[in-house]
Formats: C-alpha cells, sequence, structure tokens
C-alpha cells in the first residue's frame, strides 16, 4: 500500500470508506508544497481546484472583519481537511481566508472527485454538511458567511450597523441641584448651550429636565418660574454603554419614549447622545423613517408608512443587519403607529373615564413581530364604583372597535381569533384580569395554558404602567404556589409541535398549492414555548425570547453552549422568516405567509436549517425527560 493511502486510512472521515475506494483515491491524490508562509485563500474571493487535506504543517484560518482585522482566527492541523464547505455550498469560492504555515505539506483531492464521493457516499457526505450545520450556529460565523458584497451607494447606511456610541462626538452632562428654581436651570441651560438639563440629589443624577418639559410644565400651565426642578423633573435616568452599537441606543430611545442617554465607560458617566443628533447623522438609516412616522398625522399617512416597511426589512436583512434588530425595527413603526392611533381616537372620543393600559399580545408583545401580522390586543382599566362601572365599560369597548377598525384599515389585519381589545372578553378591569389568572392557574387545562401563555407574552403600548405592574406582581405570587397540573400542561403545550424532521433526518415538507413546503412559524415554536415555560418556572418577566434566554443562561438554567445554540437557531429562522414574507409582498405582491419551500433555500440554507431542526429535536428531548423528573414540581 502506498503512502498516500495509509494516511487517509487515519484520516477522518475517510477512514469509514473501503479499502479499495481508498486506493482508487490515494492515486488521485497530488501532492502540494509550501514553504513560506502566505495567504493563499481569500474570503468569498478565491476559487478552490480542490479539497486540502493537511499532510504536515499546518493552516491558520479567519475572516477580515470591515476594518481589516483578523477575527475568528483557528488552526488546522495535520489530518485536517480544509474547502469541503467551499465546493459543496460556496459555489467554490473559499468561505474562509486561509493563511499557509512555513513548510507545509498538503494532499489535494480534485473538486469533481470530491463532489462525487459525496454523491455515493451518504455517511462522508453527511460528516462535512453536519460539521458546516453546526458551525454555522455561532452567530459570528454565520453572520461572516452569510455577508454580501455592499455597493458604494450604501455605505452611510451600512456603517450605522457597525459603528459603535464610542465613534460619536458626545455631549458633555450639564447639571444643577434639586432645589434649584427653574429659571436660573434655563438660564444654566442657554449658557451650557444644551437643551437637557441633568438634576442632582446628594451627588446621584435623580432626574432631568428639558427645554420641551419647561415649556410644557411651566410656560404652557403658566405656573411661576421659581418652581424647584425638583418638581417638574422627569426620570429614570436611561444609560448606555460606550461600547453599544450606535443603533442599539436609538432603539433604546424609541422603545423609552426619550430623547437623551447618559453614556458610560467602565461604569462611569462620561457624557450623554442625544436621539436627533444620532438620527442626522445617519440620514439614510431605517430610524429616520421611524422618525417620519411619529410627524404622520392620518389613517391614510400611516397606512402609506406601513406599506414601505417591506422593502426596509429586505434591505437590513440582505446587507447582514440581525434579524434581532431587524424585529425590534418593525416593532418600533407598529409601536408608533399605535400611539398615533390610539392618541388620533382619544381626540375623537374624549378623555377615558378611568387609567387604563393598552396592551399588545403574542408575538408583538414578545417584540417579535414578522410581515403576516394582525392584532393582538386587550385592554386592562382600574377599578371604578359600582355606578360608573357600566359607563366605563361602555367607553373602553367604544374605543377599542374605533382603534381596532383603524389599525385594520392601515394594514393590521382582525385577529381570526378574536383576541382584540374590542371582544368583551379581553377587555376589563384589573380585578377582573386577575380572576382570569386565578383560573388559568388554578383550573389549568389546554385552552387556560393557551391563554395564559398569550397573555403573559404581554407588553404595555399606552396608558399606566402601574396597572400591568400590579397585574404582573399578582401573576408572580400565583407562581408561587401553582396548581400541581399547570406546568405540566404548560410543558405538554410547549412540546406539541415538533421540527419539520423526516426518517432520513431531512427536511420534511407538506404540500401547499402543488408545493413542497414546510412551516417555518411553527418550526420555531418549540423555541419560544420551551424559552417561556422555564421563564415562568424561574419567574422571569422579560416577554422577548432572547432576553428571557440570556436571562436564564445568567442564572446557569442554561449553559452558555445552549444559549449560543438556541439563540442562534431561533434568530436564524426568524432572518429567514422575515426575508421570504418581504420577498413575498415586494416581488409576488402577493400576501405574506409562513410556507418556505426548500428548492427555494441555497444549499447553505438548507443545511443550516436541516441543523437547526435538530438541535430544536434534541433540545425537546432533554426537556422530556426534565419534565419526566418533574422539574416544574419542585
Amino acid at each position: 500500500m502506498n503512502e498516500a493511502f495509509t494516511f487517509l486510512k487515519l484520516t477522518e472521515p475517510f477512514n469509514n470508506l473501503d479499502d479499495n475506494t481508498l486506493l482508487e483515491l490515494s492515486k488521485q491524490l497530488k501532492l502540494k508544497y509550501f514553504e513560506q508562509k502566505e495567504v493563499i485563500y481569500e474570503q468569498h474571493k478565491t476559487p478552490l481546484t480542490g479539497l486540502d487535506i493537511i499532510k504536515e504543517g499546518g493552516y491558520n484560518t479567519f475572516f477580515y472583519n470591515s476594518y481589516g482585522k483578523k477575527e475568528l482566527e483557528d488552526s488546522l492541523e495535520s489530518s485536517s481537511c480544509y474547502g469541503a464547505f467551499s465546493i459543496l455550498l460556496n459555489n467554490g469560492k473559499s468561505i474562509r481566508s486561509v493563511e499557509v504555515r512555513k513548510n507545509t505539506t498538503v494532499y489535494q483531492l480534485s473538486g469533481q472527485i470530491f463532489r462525487n464521493l459525496c454523491k455515493a457516499n451518504t455517511a462522508f457526505y453527511d460528516y462535512f454538511l453536519s460539521s458546516f450545520g453546526k458551525e454555522m450556529l455561532q452567530e459570528r460565523f454565520s453572520s461572516y458567511v452569510s455577508r454580501q458584497v455592499v455597493d458604494s451607494d450604501n455605505l452611510i447606511f451600512d456603517r450605522y450597523f457597525v459603528r459603535r456610541i464610542e465613534s460619536v462626538n458626545l455631549l458633555p452632562i450639564v447639571t444643577c441641584p434639586i432645589n434649584t428654581p427653574t429659571h436660573d436651570a434655563a438660564r444654566l441651560m442657554e449658557e451650557n448651550k444644551t437643551s437637557c438639563l441633568f438634576v442632582e440629589n446628594e451627588g446621584e443624577l435623580a432626574g432631568y429636565i428639558t427645554d420641551i418639559i419647561v415649556r410644557n410644565k411651566i410656560v404652557s400651565e403658566q405656573r411661576p418660574s421659581s418652581i424647584a426642578v425638583e418638581e417638574i423633573m422627569e426620570g429614570p435616568i436611561y444609560r448606555i454603554s460606550q461600547t453599544s452599537f450606535i443603533y442599539e441606543a436609538v432603539l433604546m430611545m424609541f422603545a423609552n419614549k426619550i430623547r437623551y442617554l447618559v453614556v458610560q465607560a467602565n461604569g462611569k458617566d462620561i457624557g450623554m447622545v442625544s436621539r436627533n443628533k444620532l438620527i442626522s447623522d445617519q440620514a439614510q438609516s431605517p430610524f429616520v423613517f421611524i422618525q417620519s412616522v411619529r410627524l404622520t398625522r392620518t389613517t391614510e399617512e400611516l397606512k402609506q408608512k406601513w406599506a414601505q416597511v417591506p422593502e426596509i426589512v429586505y434591505g437590513l436583512l440582505s446587507r447582514g443587519v440581525k434579524s434581532e434588530l431587524v424585529n425590534q425595527v418593525i416593532t418600533s413603526v407598529t409601536d408608533t403607529i399605535a400611539l398615533k392611533v390610539i392618541e388620533n381616537v382619544i381626540n375623537e372620543v374624549g378623555e377615558p373615564p378611568a387609567r387604563f393600559v393598552f396592551m399588545s399580545l403574542g408575538s408583538e408583545g414578545r417584540r417579535e413581530q414578522t410581515l403576516k401580522t394582525d392584532q393582538d390586543n386587550a385592554i386592562i382599566y382600574e377599578d371604578k364604583a359600582n355606578e360608573f362601572r357600566e359607563k366605563t365599560r361602555k367607553y373602553f369597548l367604544h374605543f377599542a372597535s374605533l382603534v381596532s377598525a383603524q389599525l385594520n384599515e392601515i394594514g393590521f389585519t382582525y385577529c381570526q381569533g378574536d383576541l382584540m381589545a374590542q371582544n368583551p372578553k379581553w377587555t376589563h378591569s384589573l380585578s377582573h384580569w386577575k380572576r382570569n389568572y386565578d383560573e388559568w392557574i388554578d383550573q389549568p387545562n389546554a385552552q387556560a395554558v393557551m391563554n395564559f401563555s398569550t397573555f403573559f407574552d404581554c407588553r404595555l403600548i399606552y396608558g399606566d404602567p402601574q396597572l400591568l405592574d400590579d397585574l404582573k406582581e399578582y401573576i408572580l405570587q400565583k407562581l408561587d404556589n401553582p396548581n400541581d397540573l399547570f406546568f405540566v400542561q404548560l410543558a405538554n403545550n410547549a412540546l406539541k409541535y415538533e421540527p419539520p424532521l423526516n426518517f432520513f433526518r431531512s427536511i420534511r415538507t407538506i404540500e401547499q398549492d402543488d408545493r413542497k413546503v414546510f412551516d417555518i412559524k411553527k418550526a420555531m415554536t418549540p423555541i419560544v414555548d420551551l424559552v417561556r415555560a422555564f421563564a415562568l418556572k424561574h419567574k422571569i418577566l422579560k416577554t422577548n425570547t432572547g432576553e428571557r434566554l440570556l436571562e436564564l443562561k445568567e442564572r446557569k438554567v442554561f449553559s452558555p453552549e445552549d444559549f449560543e445554540e438556541l439563540m442562534q437557531s431561533y434568530y436564524y429562522l426568524m432572518g429567514m422568516r422575515l426575508k421570504y414574507q418581504a420577498m413575498q409582498i415586494i416581488q409576488d405582491h402577493t400576501a405574506p405567509h409562513n410556507f418556505v419551500g426548500p428548492d427555494s433555500l441555497t444549499k447553505i440554507e438548507v443545511v443550516t436549517v436541516t441543523e437547526i431542526f435538530k438541535v430544536i429535536e434534541n433540545f425537546q428531548k432533554r426537556m422530556k425527560l426534565v419534565f419526566a423528573r418533574s422539574l416544574f414540581g419542585n
């Protein structure tokens, strides 16, 4: 037997092939020798002539980031292979950049022979595909593989998503004592040319005032300017690290309806940033669009704005922007539209007779909304004396019907299951909502648990946050001693959907309009449901799946490996779902849906999705064992 045969016999996965095949392959190998250290392949540029099998020496692999710095560096030693993914999935172009070490010897198998070998040997082929799929579950690796070339016209747009706050010129933090008269504070703002003044109390920032606050609370209300700033200041103070991305700062400000953030370095306040400044610096960013939505006045204008969202979503995803961010952009737009509608309706019907909360539910409540969206909302209002109950309830049901009608006209269709505030079943006083949760937790069945899950994913859109805080506090108390069947039913609900894998461990499809497809929403559902179940068990009130996963990892409920796999799996599928929905609207001019045909996916997407389905399946199997050990009965 020759030397090449002996080498292949000891090299995975060639060692699983029969001797006759190995002998024939050994005759086809070319021997290459590299005397000097050099970069032999550049990511997404250099075509590969074949599969490299390192005999002696080694390769250093990496990706160049946008600053030309090496990232995700790795080393390949003797008996390692390089080029399989590039040949099979990337049109023969090197996925990574590769630097060969001095005095390295490589056997090379031609690309055509390698592809033929994969076709003839399923286990051999699956070895490489499975390895690649696992790598795609690493967020940073996936982002480099998926990254596309950006044309120069969009450099400003894309720079927005890679720049950090530390690259921005910060504004100074100007402060005044808490007992400062407002006229003195206004003079201080003028002297320092700032529109935001922070209020100090015993060396800590206690709140802030702005030119708008002074106008609204002093001038318009004709109050004396000698009033201390303590009486008009607002809060809380929101802070962000200087290492955060600019888009994170803007989204934080939109989400919390604030215009200023305090920036920190190593836990210390070093300056502030304003929303207007960040947005004006990013003239082509989608957040300028969000700002334009805030300035609309009519339902027709809002309808036109919502119609533009699919193109924004497609543009973001095409440039490799994370799907978590795209979800947040959609949420910011939908929240802004809902707020405008609610304010318009209140102006039409008059001020509400009681404090209330208009809340979103389900995917919108989790801030995971897609382009196939309907209305899921409810109303909580404060308890009133008996003589005012009927009038109060009548107002809010009428109010809800007007809000839903306008949202439907804009493009947020009525919920087919009637899970909307205009349904008398889902608009109630706080005490009535508490009784609902009593029933769902104390008398659990499949429907009760489904209702609880939907209404646990609730988020305030408009109104008095104290009402929702009171309800959530009540839920936490109930979860101290739930009915034994509650978590059992919750677990059963979470395990109801299984990932679409067939017997041969490939994507299982169904027939839909004469096409073979899978339902990507149902494929993602197990992650949402299982993560929610654990969040409930550990009394985590966050509604977003990613935020729940992060806290479960921080509490050591999930390992770092579980966290990374589930996060990448969920948001990879989310990005695919959003992209295909956007294409349905923009290119096909049809209503978006959740069915994806494997024949419309790239080779890389098919491999990655298959591996993700395996991850979800394994996670469910583990959870079944956990539930069997009565984890939720502790």
